[in-house]
Protein backbone atom coordinates (compact mmCIF):
# COMPACT_ATOMS: atom_id res chain seq x y z
CA UNK A 1 0.00 0.00 0.00
CA UNK A 2 1.22 3.48 -0.91
CA UNK A 3 0.21 6.53 1.13
CA UNK A 4 -0.67 10.02 -0.03
CA UNK A 5 -1.46 13.31 1.69
CA UNK A 6 -3.51 16.30 0.55
CA UNK A 7 -2.18 19.69 1.63
CA UNK A 8 -4.81 22.37 1.11
CA UNK A 9 -3.48 25.60 -0.47
CA UNK A 10 -4.74 27.77 2.36
CA UNK A 11 -1.49 29.01 3.93
CA UNK A 12 1.07 31.54 2.77
CA UNK A 13 4.09 29.76 1.38
CA UNK A 14 6.34 30.76 4.27
CA UNK A 15 4.07 28.59 6.43
CA UNK A 16 3.04 25.97 3.86
CA UNK A 17 6.55 24.97 2.73
CA UNK A 18 7.14 23.10 5.99
CA UNK A 19 4.22 20.79 5.32
CA UNK A 20 5.47 19.77 1.88
CA UNK A 21 8.99 19.11 3.17
CA UNK A 22 7.59 17.18 6.09
CA UNK A 23 5.34 15.06 3.86
CA UNK A 24 8.45 13.87 2.04
CA UNK A 25 10.42 13.38 5.26
CA UNK A 26 7.57 11.35 6.75
CA UNK A 27 7.76 8.95 3.80
CA UNK A 28 4.55 9.73 1.93
CA UNK A 29 4.63 8.45 -1.64
CA UNK A 30 2.62 11.32 -3.08
CA UNK A 31 1.35 14.74 -2.01
CA UNK A 32 -1.55 16.61 -3.57
CA UNK A 33 -3.38 19.89 -3.45
CA UNK A 34 -6.84 21.01 -4.53
CA UNK A 35 -7.27 22.84 -7.82
CA UNK A 36 -10.06 25.33 -7.15
CA UNK A 37 -10.63 29.07 -7.22
CA UNK A 38 -12.15 28.72 -3.78
CA UNK A 39 -13.58 25.81 -1.81
CA UNK A 40 -16.68 25.37 0.32
CA UNK A 41 -16.44 26.84 3.83
CA UNK A 42 -12.92 28.11 3.19
CA UNK A 43 -13.94 30.36 0.31
CA UNK A 44 -13.76 33.52 2.44
CA UNK A 45 -10.30 32.73 3.79
CA UNK A 46 -6.81 32.55 2.27
CA UNK A 47 -6.54 30.39 -0.84
CA UNK A 48 -3.77 29.95 -3.42
CA UNK A 49 -3.61 28.52 -6.94
CA UNK A 50 -2.53 24.91 -7.41
CA UNK A 51 0.03 25.41 -10.19
CA UNK A 52 2.41 27.83 -8.44
CA UNK A 53 1.86 25.92 -5.18
CA UNK A 54 3.01 22.67 -6.80
CA UNK A 55 5.88 24.50 -8.49
CA UNK A 56 7.07 25.76 -5.12
CA UNK A 57 6.57 22.28 -3.61
CA UNK A 58 8.76 20.81 -6.33
CA UNK A 59 11.54 23.18 -5.34
CA UNK A 60 11.56 22.12 -1.68
CA UNK A 61 11.27 18.36 -2.26
CA UNK A 62 13.22 15.83 -4.30
CA UNK A 63 11.47 12.47 -4.23
CA UNK A 64 7.76 12.66 -3.51
CA UNK A 65 5.26 12.64 -6.39
CA UNK A 66 3.19 15.84 -6.65
CA UNK A 67 -0.28 16.29 -8.05
CA UNK A 68 -3.68 17.92 -8.29
CA UNK A 69 -6.65 16.22 -6.66
CA UNK A 70 -8.34 17.10 -8.83
CA UNK A 71 -8.04 19.52 -11.72
CA UNK A 72 -11.24 20.00 -13.71
CA UNK A 73 -12.70 21.76 -16.75
CA UNK A 74 -14.47 24.28 -14.50
CA UNK A 75 -11.86 26.96 -15.20
CA UNK A 76 -9.03 25.23 -17.07
CA UNK A 77 -8.51 25.09 -20.85
CA UNK A 78 -6.58 22.05 -22.10
CA UNK A 79 -4.15 24.04 -24.28
CA UNK A 80 -2.99 26.54 -21.66
CA UNK A 81 -3.13 23.92 -18.91
CA UNK A 82 -0.92 21.60 -20.95
CA UNK A 83 1.78 24.29 -20.99
CA UNK A 84 1.58 24.64 -17.22
CA UNK A 85 1.71 20.89 -16.70
CA UNK A 86 4.70 20.50 -19.01
CA UNK A 87 6.54 23.13 -16.98
CA UNK A 88 5.57 21.45 -13.70
CA UNK A 89 6.80 18.08 -14.92
CA UNK A 90 10.09 19.67 -15.99
CA UNK A 91 10.63 21.61 -12.76
CA UNK A 92 9.83 18.57 -10.62
CA UNK A 93 12.08 16.27 -12.62
CA UNK A 94 9.22 14.05 -13.76
CA UNK A 95 7.34 13.81 -10.45
CA UNK A 96 4.04 15.33 -11.59
CA UNK A 97 0.82 13.28 -11.40
CA UNK A 98 -2.38 14.81 -12.74
CA UNK A 99 -5.58 14.07 -10.89
CA UNK A 100 -8.50 14.92 -13.20
CA UNK A 101 -12.23 15.12 -12.56
CA UNK A 102 -15.43 16.28 -14.22
CA UNK A 103 -15.84 19.28 -11.92
CA UNK A 104 -18.66 20.20 -9.62
CA UNK A 105 -22.06 21.47 -10.70
CA UNK A 106 -23.55 24.94 -10.68
CA UNK A 107 -23.48 25.19 -6.88
CA UNK A 108 -19.65 25.15 -6.78
CA UNK A 109 -17.74 28.37 -6.25
CA UNK A 110 -15.57 27.69 -9.32
CA UNK A 111 -18.65 27.86 -11.51
CA UNK A 112 -20.47 30.68 -9.72
CA UNK A 113 -17.50 33.03 -9.51
CA UNK A 114 -17.07 32.93 -13.29
CA UNK A 115 -20.78 33.44 -13.90
CA UNK A 116 -21.06 30.22 -15.86
CA UNK A 117 -24.45 28.58 -16.32
CA UNK A 118 -24.83 25.30 -14.45
CA UNK A 119 -24.37 22.09 -16.40
CA UNK A 120 -26.33 18.91 -15.90
CA UNK A 121 -24.39 15.84 -14.73
CA UNK A 122 -24.50 14.48 -18.28
CA UNK A 123 -23.17 17.73 -19.72
CA UNK A 124 -20.34 17.78 -17.20
CA UNK A 125 -19.29 14.28 -18.24
CA UNK A 126 -19.49 15.35 -21.91
CA UNK A 127 -17.25 18.31 -21.17
CA UNK A 128 -14.89 16.12 -19.13
CA UNK A 129 -14.55 13.68 -22.02
CA UNK A 130 -13.63 16.51 -24.36
CA UNK A 131 -11.28 18.07 -21.83
CA UNK A 132 -9.43 14.81 -21.17
CA UNK A 133 -9.26 13.93 -24.84
CA UNK A 134 -7.79 17.27 -25.93
CA UNK A 135 -5.42 17.47 -22.97
CA UNK A 136 -4.16 13.95 -23.68
CA UNK A 137 -3.61 14.85 -27.34
CA UNK A 138 -1.81 18.14 -26.70
CA UNK A 139 0.50 16.59 -24.11
CA UNK A 140 1.44 13.81 -26.55
CA UNK A 141 1.41 15.56 -29.92
CA UNK A 142 2.70 18.75 -31.51
CA UNK A 143 0.55 20.86 -33.90
CA UNK A 144 -2.91 19.95 -32.61
CA UNK A 145 -6.08 21.35 -34.17
CA UNK A 146 -9.37 20.48 -32.51
CA UNK A 147 -12.96 21.62 -32.76
CA UNK A 148 -15.41 20.46 -30.14
CA UNK A 149 -18.49 21.61 -28.33
CA UNK A 150 -16.61 23.01 -25.34
CA UNK A 151 -13.04 23.55 -26.56
CA UNK A 152 -11.11 24.55 -29.63
CA UNK A 153 -7.43 24.47 -30.51
CA UNK A 154 -5.67 25.74 -33.62
CA UNK A 155 -2.18 24.39 -34.29
CA UNK A 156 -1.42 24.02 -30.57
CA UNK A 157 2.23 23.30 -29.79
CA UNK A 158 3.63 21.07 -27.07
CA UNK A 159 7.43 21.19 -27.37
CA UNK A 160 9.53 20.14 -25.52
CA UNK A 161 6.91 17.70 -24.21
CA UNK A 162 6.80 16.12 -20.79
CA UNK A 163 9.75 14.64 -18.96
CA UNK A 164 7.58 11.57 -18.42
CA UNK A 165 6.79 10.02 -21.76
CA UNK A 166 4.50 9.86 -23.58
CA UNK A 167 2.95 12.30 -21.05
CA UNK A 168 2.45 12.82 -17.33
CA UNK A 169 0.16 10.17 -15.81
CA UNK A 170 -3.54 10.91 -15.51
CA UNK A 171 -5.30 9.73 -12.35
CA UNK A 172 -8.96 9.96 -13.27
CA UNK A 173 -11.64 10.63 -10.65
CA UNK A 174 -14.73 8.59 -11.45
CA UNK A 175 -17.72 6.94 -9.80
CA UNK A 176 -20.51 6.75 -12.38
CA UNK A 177 -20.55 4.45 -15.42
CA UNK A 178 -19.64 7.09 -18.01
CA UNK A 179 -16.82 8.66 -16.03
CA UNK A 180 -15.46 5.22 -15.16
CA UNK A 181 -15.43 4.40 -18.87
CA UNK A 182 -13.35 7.56 -19.41
CA UNK A 183 -10.98 6.45 -16.66
CA UNK A 184 -10.59 3.11 -18.42
CA UNK A 185 -9.81 4.93 -21.66
CA UNK A 186 -7.45 7.71 -20.53
CA UNK A 187 -6.45 6.88 -16.98
CA UNK A 188 -3.02 5.74 -15.88
CA UNK A 189 -4.70 5.45 -12.49
CA UNK A 190 -8.16 5.79 -10.95
CA UNK A 191 -9.21 7.72 -7.85
CA UNK A 192 -12.54 7.59 -6.08
CA UNK A 193 -14.17 9.26 -3.11
CA UNK A 194 -16.84 6.59 -2.98
CA UNK A 195 -20.47 7.62 -3.21
CA UNK A 196 -23.02 9.20 -0.90
CA UNK A 197 -23.81 6.90 2.02
CA UNK A 198 -25.68 7.01 5.30
CA UNK A 199 -22.99 5.28 7.31
CA UNK A 200 -19.42 4.01 7.09
CA UNK A 201 -20.38 0.45 6.20
CA UNK A 202 -22.50 1.66 3.28
CA UNK A 203 -19.64 3.86 2.09
CA UNK A 204 -17.26 0.93 1.98
CA UNK A 205 -19.84 -1.15 0.09
CA UNK A 206 -20.14 1.66 -2.46
CA UNK A 207 -16.36 1.81 -2.85
CA UNK A 208 -16.28 -1.93 -3.57
CA UNK A 209 -19.05 -1.60 -6.14
CA UNK A 210 -17.19 1.22 -7.90
CA UNK A 211 -14.03 -0.89 -7.98
CA UNK A 212 -15.94 -3.71 -9.63
CA UNK A 213 -17.35 -1.29 -12.22
CA UNK A 214 -13.81 -0.21 -13.01
CA UNK A 215 -12.76 -3.84 -13.46
CA UNK A 216 -15.54 -4.32 -15.98
CA UNK A 217 -14.71 -1.09 -17.84
CA UNK A 218 -11.01 -1.91 -18.06
CA UNK A 219 -11.75 -5.40 -19.31
CA UNK A 220 -14.12 -3.97 -21.93
CA UNK A 221 -11.36 -1.56 -23.00
CA UNK A 222 -8.92 -4.44 -23.40
CA UNK A 223 -6.83 -3.44 -20.39
CA UNK A 224 -5.63 -5.55 -17.47
CA UNK A 225 -7.48 -4.39 -14.33
CA UNK A 226 -4.56 -5.46 -12.15
CA UNK A 227 -2.18 -3.11 -14.01
CA UNK A 228 -4.02 0.15 -13.18
CA UNK A 229 -3.21 1.84 -9.84
CA UNK A 230 -6.24 2.63 -7.67
CA UNK A 231 -6.37 5.54 -5.25
CA UNK A 232 -8.96 5.89 -2.48
CA UNK A 233 -9.63 9.27 -0.85
CA UNK A 234 -10.42 8.04 2.64
CA UNK A 235 -11.79 11.20 4.22
CA UNK A 236 -14.82 11.17 1.93
CA UNK A 237 -16.16 8.39 4.15
CA UNK A 238 -17.29 10.97 6.68
CA UNK A 239 -14.67 9.91 9.23
CA UNK A 240 -11.36 11.72 9.20
CA UNK A 241 -8.72 9.06 8.50
CA UNK A 242 -6.22 10.69 10.86
CA UNK A 243 -8.63 10.59 13.78
CA UNK A 244 -6.31 7.87 15.08
CA UNK A 245 -3.45 5.69 13.90
CA UNK A 246 -5.60 2.61 14.46
CA UNK A 247 -8.37 3.94 12.22
CA UNK A 248 -5.91 4.76 9.41
CA UNK A 249 -4.32 1.33 9.68
CA UNK A 250 -7.71 -0.38 9.54
CA UNK A 251 -8.79 1.72 6.56
CA UNK A 252 -5.56 0.89 4.75
CA UNK A 253 -6.21 -2.79 5.27
CA UNK A 254 -9.81 -2.57 4.05
CA UNK A 255 -8.73 -0.61 0.98
CA UNK A 256 -6.07 -3.19 0.19
CA UNK A 257 -8.62 -5.99 0.46
CA UNK A 258 -10.69 -4.18 -2.21
CA UNK A 259 -7.71 -3.97 -4.56
CA UNK A 260 -6.63 -0.40 -3.90
CA UNK A 261 -2.94 0.30 -4.28
CA UNK A 262 -2.94 3.79 -2.74
CA UNK A 263 -4.83 5.63 -0.01
CA UNK A 264 -4.99 9.38 0.55
CA UNK A 265 -5.87 11.51 3.56
CA UNK A 266 -5.61 15.23 4.37
CA UNK A 267 -3.05 17.14 6.38
CA UNK A 268 -4.74 18.01 9.68
CA UNK A 269 -6.02 21.54 10.10
CA UNK A 270 -6.61 23.39 13.40
CA UNK A 271 -10.35 23.69 12.75
CA UNK A 272 -13.02 23.30 10.08
CA UNK A 273 -12.58 20.64 7.40
CA UNK A 274 -10.11 17.91 8.39
CA UNK A 275 -9.61 19.26 11.89
CA UNK A 276 -7.10 17.12 13.71
CA UNK A 277 -3.76 16.91 15.47
CA UNK A 278 -0.41 16.91 13.69
CA UNK A 279 0.84 14.62 16.45
CA UNK A 280 -1.47 11.90 15.09
CA UNK A 281 -0.02 12.45 11.62
CA UNK A 282 3.51 12.08 13.03
CA UNK A 283 2.55 8.90 14.90
CA UNK A 284 0.87 7.45 11.79
CA UNK A 285 3.95 8.17 9.71
CA UNK A 286 6.18 6.46 12.24
CA UNK A 287 3.89 3.45 12.51
CA UNK A 288 2.79 2.95 8.90
CA UNK A 289 5.03 4.77 6.45
CA UNK A 290 8.48 3.50 7.32
CA UNK A 291 9.73 1.72 4.22
CA UNK A 292 6.65 2.60 2.13
CA UNK A 293 8.54 5.16 0.04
Amino acid sequence: MRFGIIILPDLRWQDAARRWRQAEDYGFDHAWTYDHLGWRSLVDGPWFDAVPTLTAAAMVTSRIALGTLVASPNFRHPVSFARQLTALDDISGGRMVLGLGAGAGGTSFDTRVLGEPPLSPGQRVDRFAEFAGLLDLVLRTDHVTWTGRYYRAVDARNLPGCVQQPRIPFVMAANGPRSIALAARFGDGWVTTGGPANDLAAWWRGVGEAARRLDDALTAAGRDPAAVPRYLSLDAAGVYALSSVAYLADAAGRAGDLGFTDIITHWPRPDGPYAGQESVLADAAAALLTGSA
